[in-house]
């Protein structure tokens, strides 16, 4: 296993920064990171391999890109929706061709942001994080009706439709992150997520897994429980391994916490990991904003990589096998 942090920029100071932290890889997050799509409304291809020369010239490996957006045009059959459809599956033939090992595609309409009431969250010593209560809103808004969500399915299955001949073609991964915030009847919530693979059942096609994000919807049991499930069908492409206080199932809210500080065993779940096969990276993901943090230079960063870095070395150091 191995750990990827996010892309800030490519400044000499940022990446050296995250190699002396011991990072293996980046992961970026936005779909406007790269050279070209905002011109053209997918990457260029000469401008992304000299990012990937840069970031080598670290040690560093690009482990997952973000595809142009799919947002309410193509989802709701706007004007302009049919070509971010082609754009989006430009961009992947470009990724591919640069030797990106994954790709992550977002939906518009996967979330019901207006369920949650979102606030900051003091932990110990007064770090910060985001924390969300479903209680506080009152009355709670409903969801998208049976037909509506279909609906959504629907176009969803129509871009996929189009992505995973790309991504066996080309030898690229596809992962599909979980719903998040994962409130009842959320496309990608715990039913709608392992739809995904019933209906795409490509090797290609699998899951960016947050370990926060489903532990939101159901605590540490289920997390387990969807590693084993998944893991064991190799369909786990990256992790985004974070923890959290609290559940929607519990208390109808959460709060997210630094990796030690949360309702989960970490290393329980790095086990679990091990257990099913899981190789690919761990990242970081949401983490809380510690005292002296400033622009790109996280302490609450520094020390989750090291905490990470923690835990193999503890997992290394078992004196039986997993």
């Amino acid at each position: 296993m191995k750990i990827s942090v996010w892309h800030r920029d490519l400044s000499d100071s940022y990446l050296r920064y995250v190699t002396q932290l011991g990072a293996d890889c980046i992961d970026f997050g936005r779909d406007n990171s790269f050279p070209g799509v905002e011109e053209q409304g997918y990457p260029d291809l000469d401008e992304l391999l000299k990012m990937k020369k840069t970031l080598r010239s670290w040690g560093l490996e690009i482990n997952r890109v973000t595809l142009p957006n799919i947002t309410e045009k193509f989802m709701k059959d706007q004007p302009g929706g049919e070509k971010e459809l082609e754009n989006t599956c430009n961009a992947l033939q470009v990724f591919a061709e640069a030797g990106v090992p994954i790709a992550r595609q977002r939906f518009w309409g996967d979330t019901f942001n207006e369920r949650m009431y979102r606030y900051r969250s003091e932990h110990r010593g007064g770090y910060l994080s985001r924390g969300e209560s479903q209680a506080l809103t009152d009355p709670v808004p409903e969801t998208p009706t049976y037909e509506e969500l279909q609906d959504w399915w629907k176009h969803f299955c129509t871009v996929y439709e189009h992505l995973v001949p790309i991504a066996e073609e080309q030898d690229i991964k596809l992962a599909i992150h979980p719903s998040d915030t994962p409130t009842p009847d959320t496309p990608l919530g715990t039913l709608g997520f392992h739809r995904v693979i019933d209906a795409f059942p490509s090797r290609q096609v699998g899951y960016l897994y947050c370990c926060g994000t489903r532990a939101e919807a159901g605590g540490a049991p289920m997390v387990l429980d969807e590693i084993n499930n998944y893991g064991r069908k190799d369909r786990i492409f990256m992790v985004h391994f974070r923890n959290v206080r609290g559940s929607l199932a519990t208390a109808r809210g959460f709060e997210e916490v630094l990796l030690d500080d949360g309702d989960m065993n970490m290393f329980k779940l790095l086990l679990e990991f091990k257990r099913v096969g899981f190789t690919g990276c761990l990242n970081p993901d949401h983490i809380p904003a510690l005292e002296g943090d400033h622009d790109v230079f996280s302490s609450g960063l520094a020390y989750s990589v090291g905490y990470i870095k923690a835990l193999f070395a503890s997992l290394a150091a078992l004196p039986y096998p997993i």
